[in-house]
């Protein structure tokens, strides 16, 4: 039996660094030996639980510049750090047009995309939308049209965003965060033993991918004892029980 993998992330799409982190991973990941053995997913991490759905339109550059309480220059200049730093991983944000808004609807989708066998690629398109194309992340008709962009029902995403569905698995991800001490992200939790704060380089990754595999025990299929009425290895399958 193949061993397999399992990485939870901790992350917001209203996190820059968390799309960073997230190319950075998918570096590691491509030179990892065991990557079709890697099974990831994304949990929920809200930065400002508190944001309306979306934000007046004061600029990137002064809320970041209220926040950390500095100037309006020094906040730019932050920010073109962080554009410099994404471009060299292959993205190109763009703060001037951004949107920013409460992700919890967004998180919610992310579970409904799980379920579907979608979630990193809705992770994804989450992230371009906000972060490089100025979409409002917030706003139910961007996302329902964010999740038909992926193959998720349209039907099916409008209906969870019109109930309460998947958000105690939400709040229950926040709560787990909590719990773990994480205090900003991404931070990943590599097999249940080791964590990554932050979007650390792609070797650094990747190293903490091999080790962990590297102390993964062997799974050995354990077969009948003579006499049980199981020897001839009955089991079910996709054509019925044999």
């Amino acid at each position: 039996m193949a061993k397999r993998l399992e990485i939870q992330i901790w992350s917001d799409i209203a996190c820059p660094w968390c799309y960073v982190g997230k190319r950075r991973f998918e570096a590691a990941l491509a030179e990892f030996a065991h990557r079709d053995q890697v099974v990831v997913t994304w949990r929920s991490f809200q930065l400002d639980p508190g944001a309306p759905p979306v934000r007046d339109k004061q600029s990137y550059a002064e809320r970041l510049a209220r926040k950390y309480g500095s100037s309006v220059p020094q906040a730019q200049d932050m920010i073109q750090r962080m554009v410099g730093v994404a471009a060299a991983d292959g993205l190109t944000f763009d703060f001037e047009n951004i949107q920013p808004g409460n992700t919890f609807d967004a998180h919610r989708l992310l579970h409904l995309a799980r379920e579907r066998g979608k979630q990193d690629a809705l992770k994804e398109r989450l992230f371009r939308a906000y972060l490089e194309q100025g979409r409002a992340i917030g706003d139910h008709a961007t996302l329902l049209s964010l999740a038909g962009d992926v193959g998720l029902d349209v039907d099916e995403a409008q209906a969870v965003l019109a109930s309460e569905r998947f958000a105690r698995e939400v709040r229950l991800d926040e709560a787990e965060a909590r719990a773990l001490g994480v205090d900003g992200v991404p931070f990943f939790v590599i097999a249940n033993r080791y964590s990554v704060a932050g979007a650390q380089p792609a070797p650094l990754l990747r190293s903490a991918l091999e080790k962990a595999w590297a102390e993964l025990p062997e799974l050995t299929a354990v077969g009948p004892h003579p006499g049980d009425p199981t020897e001839d290895g009955a089991r079910c399958g996709p054509d019925g029980c044999a």
